[in-house]
């Protein structure tokens, strides 16, 4: 029997869970999927938002874990925590997903990826996930969608906070943190200390294979706050950084490979309301990747991408149900490697406009944006949705969007050398997609149902030609369902969510690479006042690796935690209780069963 069936029929099928879901609660206030603040009611798009609450309530210990269990989310790991982690959202690459970081851009300029495996949980304050193109708000890259972390911030008085634990292989982590304020100002600060032992990545026969456990460590700083100078200004900072060193398996050259991987945000941004119906916001921000390689400990090689970005949104209310906004982006990318690119550096200035008008129980959002970069030109994108309030306790949308990813300097700049080269002439990825959202409220249960197609030109894939050279060869079209359901039955808190998805490449009528067809999560947790239980389920359906065929799995996680007084608790969780055996990667062991218990300190929770 695929191990799929069982799990979906229990969703599909149970009386007190239904297949859909709506994830985020009608009063959730987000201001990713439009650069503005508003309802997630209001939103004509799939939004996920992920709270320090459910962070708690679910133990999660890293940023893929809690990005894994949202529906349209599929995460794909390189042997356990701490190693490479690659997020398919709706299917698109993993650079095809922009990633913000309190309203910074981030991520690896030569790769196109964010390193997600490096960030720590303790820092952050809530995710939230748009699926659907952003381009024609945000530019390049958000063919999938849009995540953004929003690292913590402080209130009135002093809140400091603690938390230790130990694990299977040896792992062991201890994270400090305070934050305060008064009622202009506010603080926060964060430490986290992390690591592992870990276990053998990769599997016995695969290239490059060392039969030795292969650990990972962390260290995390932020330091953010905010400050509001009258009714008319206001402003916020914030700082972090994430550092790891991850032992791999690299190949015969070395007994031991180590990769030193840093990530820096910096970011301020000024807030004025110069009057009642106009909001003006600047921000300015840098991001930092860089990583080392080391072979026995010596440097191998080194890459270090900066991405400055600048940032202008005027927010215009006409009348009462006539919103418009505009916006100028600045974005400019340096590299600085050991390898000796073309190109090291260019820059991308946006500017984009949002119309939205709200008449009676119908809405509309148009948006229209121009990006020109120095390396490929100009490039427009645009979009329009339209949504209906049915009756209280049901919304329909109905969306178009376009949307672009520019190539990386790794597509572009590769240096040759006797197995690659880089394209200078690469055209950027191209996307059109559609979908239509229902969401309600029945029963007691929060539902939402998400239809899509997502068609992709112009993809860019290394191709053999004496040498392995970028070229726009492929095309691609996915269409997906989206599932979702949570609702309250005899004190549990249950959630669901299932992904339906074809993911085609349509030059050969085959499945794209590490996307399964079919990914269904199950969450249950209840507080008893002193104890708290929790589970999850995860059932992932059979899934291609190039010319490899990765078979299906499902797991279960178990948690619990024990109130040892008004500011202490103890907490536990077992992993992959039923110990299962699978890869998401060919080649690329997965944690066994783990244990993991940890002591906090938290006052007043």
């Amino acid at each position: 029997m695929n191990r799929f069936t069982i799990p979906a029929a229990i969703l599909l099928g149970s009386s007190a869970v239904s297949a859909v879901q709506a994830e985020t609660l009608p009063t959730s206030i987000i201001v990713t999927a439009s650069r503005s603040a508003e309802t997630a009611d209001e939103t004509l798009a799939a939004v996920t938002v992920i709270t320090r609450d459910d962070i708690e309530r679910t133990q999660a210990q890293t940023v893929p874990e809690l990005l894994g269990s949202a529906p349209g989310v599929m995460l794909v790991n390189s042997g356990g925590r701490g190693k490479a982690s690659s997020l398919f959202l709706r299917g698109t690459n993993s650079d095809q997903v922009l990633v913000l970081i309190d309203g910074i851009k981030v991520g690896s300029a030569t790769l196109g990826t964010t390193a997600f495996e490096q960030l720590a949980v303790d820092q952050i304050e809530r995710i939230e996930i748009v699926r659907g193109p952003r381009s024609s708000l945000y530019g390049s890259e958000a063919i999938g969608g849009v995540i953004q972390i929003f690292t913590r911030r402080g209130g009135e008085g002093f809140s400091p906070r603690f938390s230790t634990g130990v694990g299977s292989n040896d792992s062991r982590e201890v994270t400090l943190g305070a934050s305060g304020g008064s009622d202009r100002g506010w603080y926060n600060l964060d430490l986290s200390d992390f690591s592992t032992q870990g276990f053998d990545a990769k599997t016995e026969g695969a290239f490059g294979h060392n039969p030795d456990d292969d650990g990972y460590n962390n260290r995390s700083w932020a330091v953010s706050g905010g400050y509001r100078f009258n009714d008319l200004a206001k402003g916020r900072f914030n700082w972090s950084r994430n550092e790891g060193i991850n032992e791999y398996d690299g190949g015969s050259s070395f007994d031991d490979y180590e990769t030193h991987q840093r990530l820096d945000t910096l970011g301020g941004v000024l807030e004025l309301t110069p009057s009642d119906d106009w909001a003006l916001s600047l921000t300015l921000g840098r991001s930092r990747d860089e990583s080392t390689e080391y072979g026995d400990g010596a440097a191998q090689s080194h890459i270090d991408t900066e991405r400055d970005i600048a940032s202008v949104v005027s927010e215009h209310y006409l009348t009462d149900t006539v919103e418009f906004s505009w916006g100028v982006d600045y974005q400019q990318d340096e590299v600085d490697s050991s390898t000796d690119y073309a190109e090291t550096s260019r820059d991308n200035i946006g500017v984009f406009g949002l119309y939205q008008h709200y008449f009676g129980a119908q809405d509309i959002a148009v948006s229209l944006r121009h990006d020109d970069n120095e390396q490929f030109g100009g490039k427009n994108t645009g979009s329009l949705a339209w949504g209906i309030q049915i009756d209280p306790d049901l919304r329909l949308f109905v969306s178009y969007g376009t949307a672009f990813k520019a190539p990386t300097f790794n597509d572009l700049y590769w240096p040759e050398d006797a197995f690659s080269v880089g394209n200078p002439d690469l055209l950027p990825e191209e996307s059109e997609s559609v979908e239509v959202g229902l969401s309600g409220e029945h029963a007691d249960i929060r539902w939402s149902a998400n239809l899509y197609q997502t068609e992709i030109e112009n993809l860019i894939s290394w191709e053999f030609d004496g040498k392995f050279t970028p070229k726009n060869v492929s095309d691609a079209r996915i269409r997906g369902l989206e599932l979702s359901a949570a609702t309250r039955l005899a004190g549990w808190d249950l959630r669901s969510s299932l992904d339906l998805t074809d993911p085609k490449d349509l030059e050969d009528d085959s499945l794209l690479s590490r996307r399964p067809r079919k990914v269904l999560n199950l969450a249950a947790d209840r507080d008893f006042g002193t104890w708290s239980l929790g589970g999850s389920l995860k059932a992932v359906g059979k899934r291609k690796d190039s010319s490899t065929h990765l078979a299906g799995y499902t797991t279960v996680d178990l948690r619990a935690g024990y109130r040892l007084g008004r500011d202490w608790s103890l907490k536990g969780r077992v992993d992959n209780l039923f110990d299962e055996q699978y890869q998401t990667v060919n080649n690329f062991n997965q944690p066994d069963r783990e244990y993991w218990l940890s002591l906090h300190y938290t006052p007043g929770a």
